[in-house]
């Protein structure tokens, strides 16, 4: 079982960054692929980031890569989502999420996740 807990978001003009962090419980940090998800209002939560167990693999939205970078502390059982040149349409809650893989795989598919925080809003004004 991970719990995890996001933090880190907040209201911020357009252009302007933000840094989401996710820190989770347990020992087997290290053997969980994380992700970053999305939900806009009436819309369908969606993939934004996901990183491999040891952080050697990582892999983006369209709409978010050049932008956003998903990084982790395995010491911590922490991670990050630096997200920066956010727009209006970056407006969601955002949710990290973790599950177990071997290897140095990543995951973008929101079904394969096990385990899930409580999301963070972030609301980007224009």
């Amino acid at each position: 079982q991970v719990q995890l807990v996001e933090s880190g978001g907040g209201l911020v003009q357009a252009g302007g960054s933000l840094r989401l962090s996710c820190a989770a419980s347990g020992r087997t940090f290290s053997r969980n692929i994380m992700g970053w998800f999305r939900q806009a209002p009436g819309k369908e939560r969606e993939f934004v980031a996901t990183i491999s167990r040891y952080g050697n693999s990582a892999d983006y939205a369209d709409s978010v890569k050049g932008r956003f970078t998903i990084s982790r502390d395995n010491a911590k059982n922490t991670v990050y989502l630096q997200m920066n040149d956010l727009k209006p349409e970056d407006t969601a809650v955002y949710y990290c999420a973790a599950v177990q893989a071997t290897g140095w795989a990543i995951q973008r598919e929101i079904y394969q996740y096990d385990f899930w925080g409580q999301g963070t809003q972030v609301t980007v004004s224009s």
